[in-house]
């Protein structure tokens, strides 16, 4: 019996290339997820995943890894995936469970929970970076496929929108950090207000320099979180609003958490900063 020709996608192909080579051998709803927020030290892990169209309607004019794109840019992709996209979802690891359950193993559940999130099922599965296992569908590790896969590109831009607008929410009600500027990652002004205030209660303790700054790096990461926030407290203003979702959003937006498991099922990397400034 012959084997099935061997297929060669060139990276000169394009950011569609590589889906559309799959869909000329059956695959056709193919699923992309990647993360953002892997780099940063506060706030939550968030990971996306997306199936795009085939044909002219998933090709999205200006998609690209959301790194490198600028906020505003970002913010019209993020429109136009949510607009086109056969199905997306987010979902979000917040900060105490990254350190209750290690980065590496919230990075991994988060890809898999949000492709278990889809509402139409990967016949496979494009990963940003390294493999995934557990996943429903057959699936590649794609080296920086942010920017080789345009459905992994598309979840990294909901990843990182859906981040971006959750720092921003949380530079209201945790102004000392500048949340809002620096998203989380470990800038010089973020460092400079971990010295002077110490951290808040959506900062990662598992991290060294959070652990610094809470006077308790040699305590492990659950006891250095702050206990139960209390109106007027550091942690918690007294004025903050409970950290709110998007219900008008038509995907699907939902917080992980450790005491909901989830199956595991089908889905990218940060990098410190993810390679651009904020």
């Amino acid at each position: 019996m012959l084997a099935p020709p061997r297929t060669v996608v060139r990276r000169e192909g394009g950011l569609y290339a590589l889906e559309r080579a799959l869909q000329r051998r059956g695959f056709r709803n193919v699923a992309g997820a990647d993360e953002a927020g892997r780099g940063a030290c506060a706030g939550p892990l968030v990971a996306g995943a997306a199936i795009l169209p085939e044909g002219k309607r998933g090709e999205i004019e200006e998609l690209a890894d959301s790194k490198l794109l600028t906020p505003a840019a970002r913010e019209r992709v993020y429109d136009e995936v949510v607009k086109r996209a056969l199905a997306w979802s987010v979902v979000i690891i917040p900060p105490a469970e990254v350190d209750a359950r290690g980065l590496h193993v919230c990075n991994l559940a988060a890809m898999r929970r949000a492709l278990a999130s889809l509402t139409a099922a990967p016949d496979y599965v494009l990963t940003d970076g390294f493999p995934v296992d557990g996943l429903g569908a057959p699936g590649l590790a794609v080296w920086k496929g942010d920017r080789v896969a345009a459905c992994v590109a598309a979840a990294s831009v909901l990843a990182k929108v859906t981040r971006d607008r959750l720092m921003v929410e949380l530079d209201g009600r945790f102004p000392d950090y500048g949340f809002a500027v620096h998203k989380g990652y470990i800038t010089e002004e973020h460092s400079a207000a971990l010295t002077a205030h110490g951290p808040c209660a959506e900062h990662r303790f598992s991290y060294v320099n959070v652990a610094a700054a809470s006077g308790r790096g040699n305590r492990p990461p659950r006891a250095r979180r702050p206990a139960a926030a209390r109106p007027g407290s550091l942690s918690e203003p007294a004025s903050a609003e409970p950290l709110m979702l998007w219900p008008e959003l038509e995907g699907t937006v939902g917080v992980a958490s450790g005491e909901q498991p989830r199956p595991p099922v089908p889905v990218g990397e940060d990098e410190a900063m993810e390679g651009e400034k904020r």
